[in-house]
């Protein structure tokens, strides 16, 4: 059984989504929050599967609802249930680490697919909003230098900071603080994370 906890602030929509997601095979709402405030709470308390919150919500809104959602119960998957379509929302819900992003006019089969998919761990988007996901991503990326960007492209070749620091004639330090400012630049905290991110950015090409 999928466990769900619905966070809205308008009463109607929460017994609108429990309705339609009480009547698919294999899920079941376990808790209700009219505010974000709520919903880190309950979250915490109950550690559904699956937390669909809206985006705006009184003091609290769902993208920082999510970051402490995703704190207090690590194994919960928010997906963002809203009626905005705004490129940077959506951009703002998914770099908190949200799951997904769903307009409130989709579907009962899309939904009960998107919270089926999220807790397989897939990521799910309305199919309208992945070119606007594209477009935000695209706008202001971070400045690597080219010697960063350099140093990325051969740690994507699988060499180590030594066969790099020889490769491009610095030392091994130089290579490591190249990558620590990249780090810094792309909000990641490791190498992999670093030449996958570059590489969603189009920045290593």
């Amino acid at each position: 059984m999928i466990e769900v906890l619905l966070a809205d602030d308008h009463p109607v929509v929460r017994e609108g989504l429990c309705a339609m997601l009480e009547s698919a095979d294999g899920i079941g709402v376990v808790g209700q929050a009219g505010s974000g405030e709520e919903a880190v709470l309950l979250a915490a308390r109950l550690t559904p599967h699956i937390v669909l919150l809206d985006l705006r919500m009184g003091e609290m809104d769902g993208v920082t609802a999510t970051g402490h959602i995703l704190r207090e119960s690590p194994r919960s998957k928010v997906v963002i249930v809203t009626t905005y379509e705004d490129d940077a929302d959506i951009l703002r819900a998914v770099e908190a680490g949200a799951a997904g992003y769903l307009l409130k006019g989709s579907s009962r089969d899309d939904l009960v697919h998107a919270v089926k998919a999220a807790a397989r761990g897939e990521t799910v988007l309305t199919p309208s909003l992945a070119p606007k996901l594209f477009r935000a991503r695209a706008v202001d990326p971070p400045l690597l230098s080219e010697r960063e960007r350099e140093v990325l492209r051969l740690v994507s070749q699988g060499l180590t900071n030594a066969d790099i620091g020889r490769a491009l004639f610095i030392s091994e330090a130089t290579v490591k603080t190249h990558l620590l400012r990249s780090f810094k630049k792309l909000s990641v905290s490791d190498r992999t994370a670093a030449v996958i991110t570059a590489l969603e950015r189009g920045l290593l090409s």
